[in-house]
């Protein structure tokens, strides 16, 4: 592959300024005890307010795998891959209804993870175990997703080997590793006005050189009709069921991750994440116009046989050597945020809930922080040995699985703010039915999709796996939690604050 020496010197610059910035960030609203507490290194003393939060969330939630994958989709199915857009549409009245509300008892009690707000809500420590055990699991293919972002973006540059890649993770571990939460907060600034940059001067200028949006979508629908199996810009008849649960069951997923829920606690207020959830829609219409980059793609005549390709190879054809280096920084850039909080909420969890739990002893503040920085580093080298030592589709393979299996945390999170009437052992084997059955779908697939057709009544449904799989979760959990008030099974104990759940 071509070497393209001017756009890898620009984006090097601007990998070497946001490196910068990360380890200034150690320094930006550092109180005077230091960040020897998970709090303060892992949540940032919850201090955020509503712009910082705005740009760490949506950060966090539009990865430089969005920006590749999200286009690969329609680049590579037509209008299916479009069901984006509808769920982060979704998920932000979600988003309004529920977190402030998390975000209220979390304070309250000094929570850092969702599944400290499920030990304090239930008092049952193994569905405390089963929270968190979820969240990393479904954390650890995420975080190498966003690796192979950056390989794509770095083998587009004609870039060889592996080495830039695992030097790109040592420099993000190392200021995550003295930051904190606080790094990914200003390169998110960075990097999401980079992001809006790329994507404006995207959809002005490459449409006006191939004439206009109309000639844009006859191109692309003329070039999905030739593929295999074919598709088209419509969605066409039997995929409205699939189109409409992955929308519904990736926006219920999506706000139960452990990484929104680290950028969520660390705002400084209960009205600052509603604010949040008035504002982010302004990412929804970010990643449409994402989206239409893979159409573009199929217009502008790109073939790869890697759809993952399409958006590098895009912006190289199409601009300027140097605004190609900027748009490819800007991708990989996009990379760090997530990747940093996703570590920081991998670690928070396993410091908190997982080795907390098992040891049953409470740790020190300081003992705590330091553990956590360990972790960190363990989780990212983990993915980055990976995503060197495994092809990439395993990666994706995997992450099918995590949508899955943290939408079966709806139960336990989202249900138990509004309501304590379900009992923990009933949760807990819900969970299990639902993590089952949703894995044993995926599986019978080859892994390589996450829509199931569902045989009921001699007829079938095609729907994302996550949402049958959750409803048996619920269906388990309230026969069971009858069953068990009946025979009088320990309900647990709730010992969180009954004013923290008013308003």
């Amino acid at each position: 592959m071509q070497l393209h020496t001017t756009a890898l010197v620009i984006f090097c610059f601007f990998f070497a300024l946001v490196t910068l910035a990360g380890f200034w960030a150690a320094k930006w609203r550092r109180p005077k005890a230091g960040m020897g507490s998970l709090e303060e290194w892992g949540l940032a003393g919850r201090s955020f307010g509503t712009w910082v939060t705005w740009f760490l969330i949506g950060g966090d939630l539009y990865t430089a795998y969005t920006v590749i994958a999200v286009p690969a989709a329609l680049y590579g199915a037509g209008a299916m891959g479009f069901f984006a857009v509808p769920y982060a549409v979704i998920a932000y009245p979600y988003m309004m209804l529920v977190l402030p509300r998390l975000w209220e008892v979390c304070h309250r009690h000094g929570y850092v993870t969702f599944a400290d707000f499920v030990q304090g809500r239930y008092g049952s420590r193994w569905l405390t175990i089963a929270i968190a055990l979820t969240g990393v699991l479904a954390l650890m293919p995420y975080i190498a997703l966003q690796l192979v972002g950056i390989r794509v973006v770095i083998e587009a540059l004609g870039v060889k080997g592996e080495w830039p890649l695992a030097a790109a993770f040592v420099i993000l571990a190392a200021y995550t590793y003295s930051s904190g939460l606080r790094a990914p907060a200003v390169i998110a600034i960075v990097k999401d006005v980079m992001l809006y940059v790329m994507v404006l001067a995207a959809l002005i200028y490459m449409p006006y050189k191939l004439g206009g949006y109309a000639r844009v979508f006859e191109l692309a629908n003329q070039a999905l009709a030739l593929h295999t199996p074919s598709a088209t810009v419509y969605l066409r008849r039997g995929q409205f069921l699939p189109y409409s649960t992955l929308a519904i069951g990736s926006a219920i997923a999506l706000m139960l991750y452990p990484h929104t829920a680290t950028a969520v606690l660390s705002a400084k207020s209960a009205n600052t994440v509603r604010r949040n959830a008035a504002m982010l829609p302004a990412y929804s219409f970010l990643l449409g116009l994402i989206a239409l980059l893979g159409y573009i793609a199929l217009a502008a005549g790109v073939v790869t046989k890697n759809a993952n390709e399409a958006v590098p190879l895009l912006f190289l054809k199409m601009f300027p050597e140097w605004f190609a280096g900027f748009c490819l920084s800007a991708i990989a850039i996009g990379a760090l945020v997530p990747a940093a909080i996703m570590s920081i909420a991998a670690s928070n969890l396993f410091t908190r809930n997982l080795y907390g739990a098992l040891v049953r002893r409470k740790m020190l503040p300081e003992e705590e922080s330091r553990m956590a920085k360990v972790v960190s580093l363990v989780v990212k080298f983990g993915a980055l040995l990976f995503v060197l030592k495994l092809p990439a589709p395993y990666a994706i393979e995997m992450q099918l699985l995590g949508g899955i299996w943290m939408a079966q945390l709806f139960p336990s999170v989202v249900v138990g703010v509004f309501t304590r009437w379900f009992n923990p052992w009933a949760l807990l084997i819900g969970w299990a039915a639902g993590m089952f059955s949703g894995t044993a779908m995926a599986v019978s697939l080859g892994l390589k999709s996450s829509v199931y057709p569902l045989h009921i009544f001699g007829d079938t449904y095609a729907m994302y796996a996550a949402v049958p799989a959750l409803v048996l979760n619920l269906v388990v959990s309230v026969v069971l939690t009858v069953v068990f008030r009946a025979v009088k099974v320990g309900a647990g104990t709730d010992v969180t604050d009954a004013a923290a759940y008013v308003g």
